[in-house]
Order: C-alpha cells, then structure tokens, then sequence
C-alpha cells in the first residue's frame, strides 16, 4: 500500500554508494524511517541526494516496527528555499537541525502532529535575522512541549500552585525542571536546580505574545533555559546544543 504525504526531511545516512535511509516527519503519518533505493545516482527518480530539512511531496510504503518503509517518489517544493537558503546563514542552519534534532527525540514513528509540523515548517521558511531566529525556535519548542504532553506550568508556581503575581516586579520568579516549570520566590530553596529568571524572560513565558517583541538578549535567556530543560528531560544535550549554545554565548 502506498502512501502520499507532505514531509520535512530531519535525518538523512548514506546507506550505500548509491542509496540512502531518511527521516522524514510528516503532517499525516509523523515519523517515518524510509530506504531511498537510488537516491545517490545522477538521474535519480529523487533528483539526486535528499538533504536534510528540504521539504516536498512523499510517495512511501507502508512498513512496519521490524521494516523501513520504501521511498518511491519525493517531489521537493519549488517554491521552498531549502537547504541552500538556510545554509547561508549558519546560525539559523545550526538552530533548525536542532528543532529537527527534538522531533526527532521526542516524538513517535507514525504519531501525527499536524501543528508542530505546521509550526516546524514556519519555523524553516520564515526570516532568518537573528532575533527572529530566535523567537521562532523557541515559539517552536513551545508547541513541541504542549504538543507531546510536557508543557511546563507557567500559569502559576508549578509547586504550592499559587499564581500571586508571578511576573512582578516585586517576586522573584524562577524556573526549575524538576518541578517542570517556574517557581516563586517562596518555593525555590527546594529545587537545587533552578535558574532565577529576569523581570523580562518571566514576563514572556507568562505571555507568549510578547516573545515576538522582545529583546535579543531576553530571547536568548529563555532558549538557554529551555536548552537546559531539553537536556533534563532526555537525560543527555542533543549533538546541536553545543552549536546553538556557542552562538548565543558569543552575542552576549
């Protein structure tokens, strides 16, 4: 049985000197595993290699747990800039192999997320200045964590549940990935792991609206924290952290 879908490109490996295995996560079907038998030829079917984060049209066969599905047609979208648009600019390059590096990770073969997709291929087509980088990752992650069900509380203190004004300017407000989310002033003694957070970072992850509007320096505090808290929950740092972490260090 054959199936079409709309795909982004997250992982590709060479699998001999003429095909390759790829990862797409596509809108319908999620995560697929798929063998592109060929792929590597001049006159490929697939028009050459596939790169990682090009984005098209997917025929593949169904598969199962034990077998890689087979790739049969990829039809990239001509109005997409791709890979070669993204690659002029390495930090933005950098940040989206790690948004593809968290698909990866934290989502399921054939568990469909039309809208983390949806926010995944803004994510590639939007603007690539930094501080629009920056808002669009972390409105991606964002998603990602609501999405698979582990969006931190950020409503009120994840741990005595009071929302007493967490963004003033009179609290101190912390974040902790222990209690998965922030923390109060009067609850922080007990989670060793948290970062205190300025007026402003506070302020947008209480308000998401104000994300797209804030400062670089703000931006870059909240995708440190939310870095940290990736690197918790899976119980290592994703291979990309270092380079997407190297960048925000050096614009301090």
């Amino acid at each position: 049985m054959l199936t079409k879908d709309i795909a982004i490109c997250i992982r590709a490996i060479d699998y001999s000197e003429t095909s390759q295995i790829v990862m797409f996560f596509t809108r319908a079907n999620g995560k697929i595993s798929a063998i592109a038998k060929g792929s590597k030829r001049p006159k490929s079917a697939f028009g050459g290699p596939i790169e990682i984060l090009t984005f098209g049209k997917i025929v593949f066969s169904d598969s199962t747990k034990e077998k890689l599905a087979t790739l049969t047609e990829f039809e990239p979208a001509s109005a997409y800039p791709g890979f070669t648009y993204l690659s002029s600019n390495l930090f933005a390059f950098n940040c989206c192999l790690f948004a593809a590096e968290l698909i990866n990770n934290l989502t399921d073969d054939y568990d469909p997320y039309p809208e983390l997709f949806d926010s995944f291929l803004k994510f590639l087509q939007d603007d690539n200045e930094h501080r629009y980088v920056m808002s669009q990752l972390i409105l991606f992650q964002l998603t990602l964590l609501r999405e698979i069900g582990l969006m931190p509380i950020l409503d009120a203190c994840a741990n005595c549940k009071t929302s007493h004004e967490l963004h003033a300017t009179s609290h101190e407000i912390y974040f902790s990935s222990s209690a998965n989310g922030l923390i109060c002033r009067d609850c922080e003694a007990s989670f060793p792991d948290k970062i205190r957070l300025t007026k402003n970072a506070a302020a947008c992850l209480t308000n998401f609206k104000q994300i797209a509007q804030s400062h670089e320096r703000t931006l870059n505090e909240i995708e440190k924290i939310l870095i940290t808290h990736f690197t918790e929950l899976l119980g290592r740092p994703l291979k990309m952290t270092k380079q997407v972490l190297k960048n925000l260090n050096s614009r301090r």
